[in-house]
């Protein structure tokens, strides 16, 4: 049980990373989230009963503690359907306890609490690694709508038009009213050279629809990219936080070093999230060792601070960060992180997505797994993330004719205030 204000960072292993997700990701092959994970570090509760049981011997408390539930009725119904079901010829036992088990995990409200089936679990595991076939675009409900969290860049969904904030109306036709996130997924990925038509509604502006076709590809992401430009700014844009990020991002903040770079622009827009110890790696190399990183409050209240593990090699160094709408969890975190710790930190764009809830990964069997939200995170200084977002200081929007003409509003003005600030 953790303690209030507990002041170490708990061990996290590779086998125990925790994802800050966000999100389905609809890299899209599979439906992953990026963007608040925890994967393992806990351990599922031990006073379930395991292996087949008596249901009258299965209950558990109900909100009304004079009330019970009697697991005998799942089972009087399974009975049912398994005798009368006209095509019971066609019933399998595994899809019935699987629907079952997400439907359990559904009736939360959370659209982040799942379970994942063997396809599932397998499309997510293959999805983490950067390399899928698919759309490359991640999505999550938002407002009670599938919605867009952001395309990747070079992706089809980029190239076909997509936008983070798009609010995907139908998939092939079908509508996504009541759909869930994994609904949403199953349908809109797909192997290579195939397409998938969605109808997408893009701002409260705009009264009509948009119908566009993604052919999907194999998908395979850089994690991060850097420009050096003559003036002695360096842009360093972050994908996503994956496996590789840390060292490619370690390796790039070291090159501006050496380099003796005047300003930095950190891109993170459309950057859906990662792992947690990822964020916390990349924040270490940019804020003195112990500042507070993240904090971590579960649903008593108590608060679990992440700190900076040390490591600092930029701190001192004129920083602008690019945030917008498909900014995501981990995005988030390393966002609020360096402006609360840091006084020569500027964020530009648009509010970020606001995906501020903390998921917990838990192996079933050998291939199922669940993911349970278990916490929310807040900034150092306490600011919730979830549902609120991070507000950038500079608020500079990017017009349809900017996207037409290639322009780039939100990086002029980092590059202009980064000039400003090393003259």
């Amino acid at each position: 049980m953790k303690t209030q204000h507990q002041e170490n960072n708990p061990p996290i292993s590779r086998s125990q990373r925790r994802l800050l997700p966000l999100i389905i990701i609809v890299f899209l092959i599979a439906g992953s989230f990026f963007a608040g994970f925890e994967k393992g570090r806990r351990s599922p509760t031990t006073d379930a009963v395991s292996g087949p049981v008596s249901p009258q011997n299965v209950l558990i408390s109900n909100k009304n503690e004079n009330q019970s539930v009697d697991f005998d009725l799942f089972w009087k119904s399974w009975n049912i359907l398994k005798d009368k079901y006209v095509d019971k010829s066609k019933l399998d036992a595994n899809e019935m306890m699987y629907g079952a088990i997400k439907g359990m995990l559904a009736s939360t409200g959370d659209p982040y609490t799942t379970f994942f089936d063997p396809k599932d679990n397998k499309d997510f595991q293959e999805e983490i690694t950067g390399s899928f076939q698919g759309i490359g675009a991640e999505i999550g409900i938002k407002d009670n709508v599938i919605t867009v969290v952001a395309p990747l860049d070079d992706s089809p969904a980029q190239k076909a038009g997509l936008q983070a904030g798009d609010k995907i109306l139908k998939i092939d036709g079908t509508s996504t009213a009541d759909m869930d996130l994994i609904q949403a997924v199953s349908l809109i990925r797909g192997v290579k050279d195939t397409e998938v038509k969605l109808v997408v509604f893009r701002n409260e502006d705009d009264s009509k629809t948009q119908e566009i076709t993604v052919k999907r590809d194999v998908i395979t992401v850089q994690s991060v990219k850097t420009e050096f430009k003559d003036d002695g700014i360096v842009i360093i844009k972050a994908s996503r936080f994956g496996d590789d990020t840390a060292d490619a991002f370690k390796q790039a903040i070291t090159e501006v070093s050496s380099k003796k770079s005047k300003g930095l622009v950190i891109d993170l827009r459309n950057n859906p999230g990662g792992y947690l110890d990822t964020a916390i790696s990349m924040a270490s190399l940019m804020l003195p060792a112990k500042a507070v990183v993240v904090i971590e409050e579960n649903g008593n209240g108590d608060q679990t601070k992440m700190y900076a593990k040390g490591g600092d090699i930029l701190s001192g160094l004129e920083t602008v960060i690019l945030i917008n709408e498909g900014s995501a969890s981990a995005s988030e975190i390393l966002s609020g992180a360096l402006r609360d710790n840091r006084t020569n930190v500027t964020l530009v764009g648009n509010k970020s997505y606001g995906k501020g809830s903390v998921q917990e990964l838990i192996p079933v069997t050998k291939d199922t797994s669940v993911k349970i939200t278990v916490a929310k995170w807040l900034t150092p200084n306490g600011k919730q993330i979830n549902h609120e977002g991070i507000a950038p200081d500079v608020d500079v929007n990017i017009t349809a004719s900017d996207r037409d003409q290639n322009k780039d509003p939100q990086l002029d003005k980092a590059l202009e205030i980064l000039k400003q600030k090393i003259q």
